[in-house]
């Protein structure tokens, strides 16, 4: 439950920080004899900041309570 906590907490401060992240996807490939084309595309996804701001809380609650 700890590690849980903990987990849920780095992700609503990196949530809050960055406001979201991005990562790259290979999508189109084509072989014609020696020539080869691929298309690779950025995509970007945003994280609400109410999102990350519940992450943090979250994770802050389950490590209070596991104090008590």
């Amino acid at each position: 439950m700890r590690i849980i906590a903990i987990v849920l907490l780095a992700a609503g401060v990196l949530a809050l920080v960055y406001g979201g992240f991005s990562y790259t996807r290979q999508t189109h490939e084509a072989k014609l004899g020696p020539l080869e084309v691929s298309v690779s595309e950025k995509q970007r996804v945003n994280v609400p900041v109410w999102a990350g701001a519940i992450m943090v809380v979250a994770g802050a609650g389950l490590l209070l309570a596991q104090k008590k």
